[in-house]
């Protein structure tokens, strides 16, 4: 990159992260923030679920996210006299602590003396064993409304065996901290894969429980079945609000800043920048060891939920967006590749940039070569737009809360 553009690029980001409100891209909206007092959950709508638990044989899907108010969902309905048979896990684990990728064992919960199936790894789907002593399987996990997220695979997953071994599923629905926009590409066929099963936009706008509904109605299961599905709503939501996550939904989303940027920093998941894992900042930080110029710096060290990160014990020369995430990414509505494209034109290895998990990320394979070929932002959104308008048609038949638009 010439030394004029890049240092063009270099006060653009730093006056982002200055979070100066007249930045081009940036819009004042007036979404209500709602918080988890001012909204009631499907989890904490007992009466609604309760009377389909009573004589049944249970298995819950969870994670640390799984509460009513302050205790967990397996500890009360453990408590109420449910015969809670099992937990399946997803990624991350039942508590919400392994590594990003790393495989989660089968145990037993101290606390309850349940089992704990893993559904990430080679077991990424409940076998017939798993459900045989089971009739009905609670879903209960939080989502962040990003494509990649691994949690919609796993409830796409339990799902399909539901439907296959003639079981029910209850998903009680949660806030979309990410529920009050769309954007991106619209996956193809070809890059299907556990970070992505469903031809919708990367930010795709909808709980949960609309998101069950849509696998169930578009016939996206194998062989098209149809679960026996259940979506217990959440009270005063609407796809307008912004909905600040009373517990971490991973160990590498810790706060706000770090949910809010997640759906534009992601896709450096395919790429050699680390996006902080090993620090304090994860996805609110980018940066690399070769980048130059740069107003920020850290090294990655290992610690709980990033135990082997990226470049561990290197300087990593780049950007921190954390008050840009705070303050201001909400309000865009919008992915950023702005950072993207900027790192890429500035790394001096443009050959090894992207690495082959980058096209699953983005969903295609056009992303890459259109930051490769120069193409502008601009065109770039463009050529969502008809995926995305093809997209809405969908999604609205599935909405359960009073859409943003």
């Amino acid at each position: 990159m010439k030394m004029k553009t890049y240092k063009i690029v270099i006060l653009f980001i730093s006056a982002l992260i200055a979070c100066n409100a007249g930045a081009q891209g940036i819009v004042q909206v007036d979404n209500t923030v709602k918080t988890i007092n001012d909204i009631k959950v499907g989890a904490d709508r007992t009466q609604e679920y309760l009377p389909l638990l009573k004589g049944k044989a249970v298995a819950i899907a969870a994670n640390q996210s799984s509460t009513i108010k302050q205790t967990h969902l397996v500890d009360s309905l453990v408590a109420l006299g449910i015969n809670v048979k099992k937990v399946f896990c997803p990624e991350h684990g039942f508590r919400g602590t392994v590594d990003a990728g790393k495989k989660v064992k089968t145990y037993k919960d101290s606390k309850t003396d349940l089992p704990i199936i893993s559904l990430y790894g080679k077991n990424k789907k409940p076998s017939l064993a798993d459900l045989q002593d089971v009739d009905v399987v609670i879903f209960d996990i939080q989502d962040v409304g990003v494509r990649f997220y691994t949690y919609l695979s796993t409830l796409h997953y339990i799902m399909e065996a539901c439907a296959e071994n003639n079981k029910s599923l209850i998903v009680l629905d949660r806030p979309n901290p990410n529920g009050y926009y769309i954007d991106g590409p619209v996956m193809e066929e070809a890059y299907k894969s556990f970070l992505g099963l469903h031809p919708v936009p990367l930010v795709y706008g909808m709980t949960i429980g609309e998101y069950a509904q849509m696998i169930n109605g578009e016939g996206w299961l194998k062989d098209k079945a149809k679960c026996n599905l259940k979506v217990v709503t959440l009270q005063n939501y609407t796809h307008s609000d912004f909905y600040e996550l009373p517990i971490k939904p991973s160990p590498n989303l810790p706060n706000m800043s770090s949910v809010y940027l997640y759906p534009s920093l992601g896709l450096f998941e395919g790429t050699v920048v680390s996006v902080g894992r090993g620090t304090d900042l994860p996805f609110q930080v980018i940066g690399h060891p070769t980048l130059k110029e740069t107003t920020y710096s850290f090294t990655p060290k290992p610690q709980s939920g990033a135990m082997s990160p990226k470049y561990n014990g290197q300087v990593c020369h780049g950007f921190n967006l954390y008050e840009f995430g705070k303050e201001y990414m909400k309000d865009t509505k919008k992915i950023y590749l702005f950072w993207l494209m900027g790192t890429y034109k500035n790394t001096p290895d443009k050959a090894t940039f992207f690495d082959e998990n980058f096209n699953y990320h983005a969903g295609n394979a056009t992303l890459q070569k259109q930051i490769k070929d120069g193409v502008t932002e601009a065109d770039i959104r463009a050529s969502w737009q008809e995926g995305i308008k093809k997209f809405k048609v969908i999604r609205k038949k599935y909405l359960l809360y009073k859409d943003f638009e």
